[in-house]
C-alpha cells in the first residue's frame, strides 16, 4: 500500500509539472515598477516635495522683504490753510533719501512755504529753499542697527529654509522607501506560500488516489489536506498584506498633481546592490566633520545660531549711546553746485542714553541664553547623528552576516528535503517527514525574505542618518 501511495505521488508530480510551470508563469504579472521609477514619480510629482520647495521661495521672499529696507524713498508733506479770503498757510516740504549699509542716510529737500500766519522759522525764498545732506548714527546703530540686522537674519534664513527643505524631502524619501521595502517583502511572500502550495496539493491529489483504489483508508487525507488549508491560508493572507503594501505604497505616486493607485498587476522590483552602493560609504567618512557637517538638521541650527548671533550683535549695539548728528547744505538753486555754501545750513544734534541700560542689558542677556542653548543644541543633535551612523553600519554589518547564515540554512533544508524525498522513494520516509521537512524550509525561506528587507530598510535609514538625498 505504501509503494502504492509513492507511485502515485510521482506520478502526478510528472505528469502535473508542466502544466503547473505555464499556469504560473500565466499568473504572473509583466508590469513592474522598479525602485528608481517609484522615487522618480515622487521626486517629480508628489505634492509635499513640491510644498518643500515652497519653503526656498518663502526664504527668497523674506530676503527680498528686507532689502527694502535699504530702498531710495521719496516722500511729500503738503499742507494749506485758508480761511474768510486769508491764507494761513501754504507749507509743501518734498524729501529724497537714500540709506546706506552703515548708520548714514544721503537726503536731497525742497521746500516752499508762504501765507499770513507762516512760523517764521518756515520763511524760505520765494523760488522755494533746496537743501542737499547727509544723517548718520555716531554711536549706536553706525556698525549694526535694525536695518542691517533684518538683513542679514533675511541672508540666514534663506540658508535654514533650505536645510528645512532638504531635511523634509529627505524624511519624505525615507517614508517612501519604507513603503516600497514593505511592499516587496508582502510580495515575497506571497511568492513563497504560492511556490509551496503546489507541492501540498500533488501530496493531497496522490492520496486521493491511493483512497480511490483502495490502499489507504479516507482519514489519511485529513492530514494533507490541512497542510494545503494551512497554506492557502497563509497564501491568502499574504496577498492581503500584499495589496495593503501596495496602497501604502500608493500614497507617494502622483503624476500631474493627481494620486495614482497601483493595480494588482503591478509588482515591485527588488533593487540591486548597485543602487543601494553609495550608502556603504568608507567608515571613517562617518567621522569627517565636514560630511557631518553638511547634514540638513546642523545647517539648520547653524543658520539658526547665525540669526542668534545677529540679534545678540544688534542688542549689544542699543548699550552705545544714541548720538545722530545731521548736517545739511541750503540754496536757492538746486543745480547751482558752487553756491552751496558752509554758511548756508541746516544742522542738528541728538542725544540720548537710558540711566540704567535695564532693558537693554536684559535683552543682550536673553539672546546670550538663546545663542547657549542653541549651542547645546547642536552639539548635542551632531554627537546623536554620529552614533546612530554608527549603530546603523553595526546593523547593517551584522544582517550582511544573518543573510549568508540564512542563505545557507535554505540550503540545507532544500538539501534535506530532497534526501527525504529520496528516502521516501524507496519506502524509508513518510509524508509527515516531508510536509515538516518543508514547513521549516517555508519558515526559513520567510526568515531570508524579512532579512533582505531590513537590510534595505538599514541602507534607507543611514541615507536618511547621514542627511543624503535617495
Amino acid at each position: 500500500m505504501k509503494y502504492q501511495l509513492i507511485k502515485y505521488y510521482f506520478l502526478f508530480l510528472l505528469s502535473s509539472f508542466g502544466v503547473v510551470m505555464v499556469n504560473a508563469q500565466d499568473s504572473i504579472p509583466t508590469n513592474t515598477l522598479s525602485y528608481e521609477e517609484f522615487m522618480g514619480y515622487l521626486k517629480a510629482h508628489h505634492p509635499l516635495v513640491k510644498q518643500a520647495n515652497l519653503k526656498l521661495s518663502l526664504g527668497e521672499a523674506n530676503l527680498l522683504k528686507s532689502r527694502g529696507g535699504f530702498d531710495p524713498k521719496i516722500s511729500v508733506d503738503y499742507d494749506r490753510k485758508k480761511f474768510k479770503e486769508t491764507e494761513y498757510y501754504d507749507i509743501l516740504n518734498t524729501t529724497f533719501k537714500i540709506p546706506t549699509w552703515y548708520g548714514i542716510e544721503f537726503k536731497a529737500n525742497y521746500e516752499n512755504n508762504t501765507g499770513a500766519f507762516l512760523n517764521p522759522s518756515l520763511t524760505v525764498p520765494e523760488d522755494g529753499l533746496y537743501s542737499a545732506g547727509v544723517s548718520f548714527s555716531v554711536l549706536q546703530g553706525f556698525l549694526m542697527n535694525d536695518r542691517m540686522a533684518t538683513l542679514k537674519k533675511a541672508k540666514h534664513f534663506v540658508d535654514q529654509t533650505t536645510a528645512e527643505r532638504d531635511l523634509m524631502i529627505n524624511t519624505l524619501l525615507y517614508e517612501a522607501s519604507l513603503a516600497y521595502f514593505n511592499w516587496i517583502e508582502a510580495y515575497n511572500e506571497q511568492k513563497i506560500y504560492a511556490s509551496f502550495i503546489e507541492n501540498a496539493d500533488f501530496r493531497l491529489q496522490a492520496i486521493k488516489r491511493s483512497i480511490e483504489v483502495g490502499d489507504l483508508a479516507p482519514i489519511d487525507s485529513t492530514e494533507a489536506k490541512i497542510i494545503l488549508q494551512s497554506r492557502l491560508l497563509g497564501l491568502e493572507n499574504a496577498m492581503l498584506n500584499t495589496r495593503k503594501a501596495a496602497l501604502k505604497a500608493s500614497n507617494f505616486i502622483w503624476i500631474n498633481d493627481v494620486p495614482v493607485e497601483l493595480k494588482d498587476d503591478i509588482i515591485p522590483e527588488n533593487p540591486t546592490d548597485e543602487i543601494l552602493e553609495s550608502s556603504l560609504l568608507a567608515e571613517d567618512m562617518y567621522n569627517n566633520n565636514e560630511l557631518l557637517d553638511s547634514h540638513p538638521k546642523l545647517r539648520a541650527l547653524d543658520a539658526k545660531l547665525n540669526v542668534l548671533n545677529v540679534d545678540r550683535a544688534l542688542k549689544a549695539n542699543k548699550l552705545l549711546p544714541k548720538l545722530d548728528l545731521e548736517y545739511n547744505f541750503l540754496n536757492t538753486e538746486f543745480d547751482d553746485f558752487d553756491n552751496y555754501m558752509t554758511s548756508n545750513y541746516k544742522a542738528g544734534v541728538n542725544f540720548s542714553l537710558p540711566l540704567f541700560l535695564r532693558k537693554e542689558r536684559g535683552d543682550l542677556k536673553l539672546a546670550k541664553i538663546k545663542i547657549a542653548e542653541t549651542e547645546f543644541e547642536r552639539t548635542s543633535e551632531a554627537v546623536s547623528i554620529q552614533n546612530k551612523i554608527t549603530a546603523i553600519q553595526n546593523t547593517i554589518n551584522s544582517l550582511e552576516t544573518q543573510k549568508g547564515i540564512t542563505r545557507e540554512m535554505v540550503e540545507n533544508y532544500k538539501t534535506l528535503i530532497n534526501a527525504e524525498e529520496r528516502k521516501f522513494s524507496v519506502g524509508e520516509s513518510s509524508l509527515f517527514l516531508i510536509n515538516s521537512r518543508e514547513k521549516s524550509l517555508i519558515d526559513a525561506e520567510l526568515k531570508q525574505n524579512e532579512l533582505n528587507i531590513k537590510f534595505l530598510e538599514s541602507k534607507a535609514e543611514l541615507f536618511y542618518t547621514m542627511g543624503t538625498n535617495l
